[in-house]
C-alpha cells in the first residue's frame, strides 16, 4: 500500500494511495488515532473512486460518524485502464439501451465481470487498510448503490468481516446465487419510478438476500434521484449495527 498525497479541510484528511496498482482513497477524521468503524463505499457505473455523491458521504460518516472511509476505482473505472473484453461489453449495452431493449441480462454480464476482479481487491484493500493504526480491526460495512451493489453484492457473500452493508438501485439478474448467501443485516434502497431498474427486479433482489435483518427504503423518483436524508439514514443504519 502506497500512498501519494494528503490533504485535510473541514475535519477530514484524505488520502490517496495505490495497492498492487489499484488506486484508492482513505478518508479519517482529521487527526485520527486508534481505531474506528470503516466503510467501505462502491461507486456507480461510469463513475470512480471520487465521484461527487461518494465524496459527500464519506465526508458525512468520517464527521458524524467518526468512521474511517475507502473507496477504490473499480476494474476499467476512473484512473484504471480500460480492456478491450469491458469496450466490448460495454458497447452492446449501450447499443442495448439505445434500441429500447431490457438490458438487464447484459447489465448482469457486465457487473459478473467486474466483481471477479473487484472482489479479491476489496478483501486485500480491507485487509491492508485494517492494518493502518489509525483504523485498525473494528467493524466493518460496505455502502454501494447501482454498480456499487452490483458489485458489492458479491463482496458482501463472500467477506465476513462485513457486518452491515447498504445497496440498492439494482435488480435479481445475475445476483441470485449471491444474494442467498448475504446474511449480514442490510438496508436496500429502491427508486419507486427508477427509470432503469424495473421495480419488480428491485423487489426480486431486496427478497434475494438471505439475511433475516433487512430493510426496505422506497422513495419517489427515478435512478438518480436518492433524497439526500438517505445518506443520514445510512450512518444511523451503521452506528446502530457497530454498537
Amino acid at each position: 500500500m502506497r500512498f501519494i498525497s494528503q490533504t485535510s479541510s473541514d475535519g477530514v484528511t484524505e488520502q490517496l494511495f495505490t495497492l498492487d496498482e489499484v488506486p484508492g482513497v482513505l478518508w479519517t477524521p482529521e487527526d485520527a488515532a486508534g481505531a474506528r468503524p470503516l466503510i467501505l463505499m462502491g461507486h456507480g457505473g461510469g463513475q470512480h473512486k471520487k465521484a461527487p455523491g461518494i465524496v459527500a458521504g464519506a465526508h458525512r460518516f468520517v464527521t458524524e460518524g467518526g468512521f474511517a472511509v475507502v473507496a477504490l476505482d473499480a476494474p476499467n473505472h476512473g484512473d484504471r485502464p480500460k480492456t478491450e473484453e469491458f469496450t466490448r461489453i460495454v458497447a452492446e449495452l449501450r447499443a442495448g439501451m439505445v434500441a429500447g431493449e431490457d438490458v438487464a441480462a447484459r447489465l448482469a454480464t457486465m457487473h459478473e465481470f467486474l466483481a471477479e476482479q473487484a472482489v479479491p481487491e476489496w478483501q486485500a484493500a480491507l485487509t491492508a487498510v485494517q492494518a493502518l493504526d489509525l483504523v485498525g480491526a473494528g467493524p466493518v460495512g460496505y455502502w454501494g448503490m447501482s454498480m456499487g451493489c452490483g458489485l458489492g453484492v458479491p463482496f458482501t457473500a463472500a467477506e465476513p468481516r462485513v457486518r452491515a452493508a447498504v445497496l440498492g438501485l439494482l435488480g435479481l439478474d445475475g445476483l441470485a446465487e449471491a444474494a442467498a448467501q448475504v446474511t449480514a443485516p442490510v438496508q436496500f434502497l429502491l427508486q419507486w419510478d427508477d427509470d432503469r431498474v424495473p421495480r419488480a427486479e428491485g423487489l426480486a433482489l431486496f427478497d434475494a438476500l438471505a439475511s433475516a435483518d433487512k430493510t426496505l427504503h422506497a422513495n419517489p423518483g427515478k435512478h438518480g434521484e436518492v433524497p439526500e436524508f438517505e445518506t443520514g439514514s445510512a450512518l444511523q443504519f451503521f452506528a446502530r449495527h457497530f454498537g
